[in-house]
């Protein structure tokens, strides 16, 4: 089985990028990542209850492989899980199954093949099935419970940075059976969308509903979307792309921060509102853009930061960012408050974005002391015009760097004439010809510890 599938994505234009506000520097190509064509399979095998959307939803993922460069195949078969076949495949793709689909030996097979590495994507009844086989239910993520009447409801998108989740607005508006599960899956997956049970009838889960979630799990990657009861659902094209992007992270050929995550703050949310506590530093600015929640660089160099509570100590910082090519910009920490720009550059640091320069100050780096590790980088980085997340994890005078869910970058302080245990954040506009973008800006803080103390 491949550790990491090969379905293709559009690739970054290269071009020769100028450093970051310190001065020049001289510029390198950055590998964008495998980008060859690999293959799924769909598994619609029924033993309860069968959706006469299935035959939908094969010609749907079909339809998505031709046009994104993956070979699907598609069975009823439980024979096909053997380990020697389902090492042919990036990603199996559980399309409302339901019951008891597999016996032992071909269970045994899937168990192998995920911890390999391989990829799973549970659709709608993909959570009726299988109730007697642990090892299923916490890679589903949750079981059925029961389910209303097919309705319109309003779904809340949590997080943007994950393939199947980024082209969709705060709010998504559509029409489905909307299941109650057995369990809330927050603990343990990562949560991309749930149902505002006060938008419809029949929701059971007391207010926290999700209905998208993904996880990585024992060694393999699991997508599940509650969605896809009906056959319009493979004919909305909205659905369409979250079920590819769903389909392409378990299959490795995108990258996200699947880890659980609670206790986060919003301190951007993609409302001017939300800018009320941020200030702007020097004649570059940032554009908003309220339909799909984001900022985004306009005019010359400068630095919009976050004024809305006292100095942060300790702290996780998570945002998701955008390059539209070979662009230029980073995030500033453990500044202290000027309407000068330049102050966060002397006296905090820089997390870097830029596509295309030497190790110490390119993406992930911190700007000018400490390059990233670059082969984890690389096997992390979402190329230009996907969205990447941040986590910048500072716990005294340590500052910890993750991209898409993995640890790039671990970094102490011993400058005496800097400090990360106070200061501000701020996102940076590099000039007047990078645009990047940025949303869902979200903070929470941590027990206070040593520049050596914690860990994960």
């Amino acid at each position: 089985m491949r550790a990491s599938a090969r379905i293709a994505t559009a690739s970054a234009a290269a071009a020769v990028l100028i450093g970051c506000v310190s001065g020049p520097a001289a510029s390198k190509p950055e590998p964008s990542g495998p980008k060859a064509g690999e293959k799924v399979l769909v598994f619609s095998k029924t033993a309860g209850f069968r959706h006469d959307s299935i035959p939908d939803g094969i010609a749907a993922v079909k339809e998505l492989g031709a046009a994104n460069g993956f070979t699907v195949d598609a069975t009823e078969d439980a024979k096909a899980f053997t380990a020697k076949n389902l090492a042919r495949y990036d990603a199996v793709i559980w399309l409302s199954t339901t019951g008891d689909v597999l016996d032992a030996r071909q269970q045994a097979a899937f168990e192998g093949y995920i911890k390999q590495g391989g990829g799973y994507v549970g659709v709608h009844a993909a959570a009726d099935t299988e109730y007697d086989w642990p090892f299923y239910g916490g890679l589903a993520g949750a079981y059925f419970q029961s389910h209303p009447a097919i309705q319109p409801a309003k779904v809340q998108v949590e997080d943007h940075g994950h393939p199947s989740t980024a082209h969709l607005p705060g709010v998504w508006d559509r029409t489905d059976e909307w299941y109650n599960y057995r369990s809330n899956p927050r603990d343990r997956a990562h949560v991309l969308a749930s149902l505002d049970e006060s938008s419809y009838s029949g929701g059971s889960m007391s207010g926290d509903h999700p209905i998208a979630w993904c996880q990585d799990y024992q060694g393999g990657r699991s997508f599940y979307t509650g969605s896809g009861h009906t056959k319009e659902s493979f004919a909305d094209p909205a659905y369409r792309t979250h079920l590819l992007g769903g389909i392409r992270w378990a299959a490795g050929a995108a990258q996200a921060d699947c880890r659980p995550e609670k206790g986060y703050t919003p301190i951007f949310d993609g409302t001017a509102k939300s800018l009320d506590a941020w200030k702007q530093a020097g004649p570059g600015s940032f554009e908003l853009n309220e339909d799909d929640g984001t900022l985004t660089t306009v005019g010359g160099m400068g630095m919009l930061w976050y004024d809305g509570a006292k100095e942060l100590g300790s702290y996780s910082l998570k945002l998701d960012w955008r390059m539209d090519g070979d662009d230029n910009s980073g995030i500033f920490v453990g500044f202290p408050p000027s309407d000068d720009p330049w102050s966060a550059v002397n006296n905090g640091y820089e997390i870097q974005i830029d596509a295309t320069d030497v190790p110490e100050k390119t993406t992930g780096s911190v700007y000018g002391f400490k390059s990233a590790d670059l082969k984890k980088r690389d096997k992390a980085l979402n190329p230009a015009g996907e969205w990447n997340t941040y986590e910048l994890r500072v716990e005294g005078e340590r500052l910890r760097i993750y991209l898409n869910g993995v640890k790039i970058n671990d970094f102490t302080n011993t400058d005496p004439a800097r400090s990360l245990k106070d200061g501000h954040i701020g996102i940076q506009n590099h000039g007047a010809d990078d645009q990047v973008s940025f949303r869902d800006i979200r903070v929470k803080d941590l027990p206070a510890r040593t520049a050596t103390g914690g860990g994960r």
